[in-house]
Formats: structure tokens, C-alpha cells, sequence
């Protein structure tokens, strides 16, 4: 796939110009940073991602290619819930972004212990992670999904905050199965599913017995993640919005 420049291009043949051309093959950019791609393009993207993903699970890069090239399902699905719900169908329209220069890192930072903004700046300093670091989407031939798949990037570490679990190997697995429960998105099946191999045998008990089994039920039992307008919840209990969204308090 190609991402086309914009700006005056020569002209074909036939005496049309080549941005012309290109349309009619579907292949232009629909959001900046795009890339148009063919079934069999995204499908070795997505085979090549996949194998990359499982042998590094860190390859942030790697993972975000596997979830665009394989959610073509998944992503209406998502949509249509968000269309459906009052406050999933604020955040369409809105289109909120969770970036460092969207957050007043100081106010959230101010809050009490045990309000979800405060919680999720907690989370973010004491993993050494920023919100910035998610890659926007290039593969997904949809703006609407495009945007969608970007929240879901964005309020990853909001999962991690309402789920108290930490960004170790054992934290991913663990939200990942609450993902891939929640979304069904093909790439939170393959990280639940085989990222454990990383894992030791005491940590696998643990997941096993304890982990796993809870993450599914409160997949299960809570509204879809994508409908909760968290930056107009900074201010909420994280218990208060683990509750009111269905999910079950950590073991």
C-alpha cells in the first residue's frame, strides 16, 4: 500500500491525472497517515505481525499491525455498540484523544487517592509508561474504525487502572483475556492464548486458577468498554466505576 502526497499529479495517458486513477482503484488515503492495502496485503501483514507478536510480545509495533489487519469483524462490531450506547455515541461524535497534551497531568495528579484520574496517573509512573506511546492506526480502511481501534489503543492503560493489573508479562495476559472477551478482537485472542509460554509454572498456576477465571467473568458481566466517556469520570471512584461497568474486584 501506498500513501499518496498530495499536491497537482502528472497526468495518464488517457488524460486522466494519477490521483484519479488511483480512487478509482480504492486506493487513497481516508485519514492522514493511512495506508490502502489489498486482502492479500493484509493478509501477510497479518502473518508477519503475528509471528513477530508472539515471538516479542513487547513489539508494541508489531501488535498494533495484527489488531488492524485482522479486526475487519470485530471493529463494526465494536462501532455498532458505541452508535447504540448514549455515551459510546458522545464519544463518536466527540472523538476524544488520551494524550499527554490532552490530560492536565498536574490536575490528575492533584486528585485524591482512589479517583480513577488519580489511579491512572499512579499507573502510568509507576510502570514507565506514556499514552503518547500508542501508534495511530495505518491499515484500517474506515475512518470510523480507525477511530475506533484507536480508543481502544488509548484506553488500554485505563484497563490495566480499573483491572489493577501491572504491565508485567502476567499483567498483559491477564487483560488481554478481558479484551479478548470484550472485543473480540482476533489479536487479544492470540496474546491470551500464547502468552503464557512467557510465563513460569508458578506464574501459570496462578493464572490458571485465580487470573484467567475472574478476567473472563468480568468480561462477561461488564458493559462494553468502549462506552465510558473516561475523561469525564476522572473524578470517579475506581470502585464506583468497576461496579457501575460490571467488573468484579481483582483477587
Amino acid at each position: 500500500g501506498r500513501a499518496w502526497l498530495s499536491g497537482t499529479e502528472p497526468r495518464a495517458r488517457d488524460g486522466r491525472s494519477g490521483e484519479e486513477e488511483e480512487e478509482e482503484e480504492g486506493c487513497y488515503q481516508l485519514y492522514p497517515g493511512h495506508i490502502p492495502t489489498s486482502p492479500l496485503q493484509k493478509a501477510l501483514l497479518a502473518a508477519g505481525s503475528a509471528v513477530m507478536a508472539l515471538y516479542d510480545p513487547y513489539r508494541h509495533d508489531m501488535v498494533a499491525v495484527l489488531g488492524e489487519t485482522t479486526g475487519c469483524l470485530a471493529l463494526p462490531n465494536l462501532r455498532d455498540k458505541m452508535k447504540h450506547h448514549p455515551e459510546g455515541y458522545r464519544i463518536l461524535q466527540d472523538r476524544p484523544r488520551i494524550r499527554l497534551s490532552t490530560l492536565d497531568m498536574a490536575r490528575l495528579r492533584g486528585l485524591p487517592d482512589g479517583l480513577l484520574g488519580r489511579e491512572y496517573v499512579r499507573f502510568l509512573e509507576d510502570n514507565k509508561v506514556s499514552p503518547d506511546t500508542r501508534m495511530p492506526p495505518k491499515f484500517v480502511d474506515d475512518e470510523e474504525l480507525a477511530y475506533v481501534i484507536q480508543r481502544y489503543r488509548e484506553v488500554h492503560d485505563l484497563m490495566h487502572t480499573l483491572l489493577g493489573m501491572p504491565t508485567n508479562m502476567l499483567g498483559e495476559v491477564v487483560v488481554k483475556w478481558f479484551e479478548a472477551v470484550q472485543t473480540g478482537l482476533p489479536m487479544c485472542v492470540l496474546g491470551a492464548a500464547f502468552g503464557p509460554i512467557h510465563l513460569s509454572a508458578r506464574k501459570l498456576q496462578v493464572l490458571a486458577t485465580e487470573l484467567v477465571p475472574w478476567a473472563i467473568r468480568s468480561a462477561r458481566n461488564a458493559s462494553c468498554i468502549l462506552n465510558v466517556y473516561y475523561e469525564q469520570r476522572w473524578e470517579q471512584p475506581v470502585e464506583s466505576l468497576r461496579e457501575e461497568i460490571g467488573i468484579f474486584p481483582p483477587p
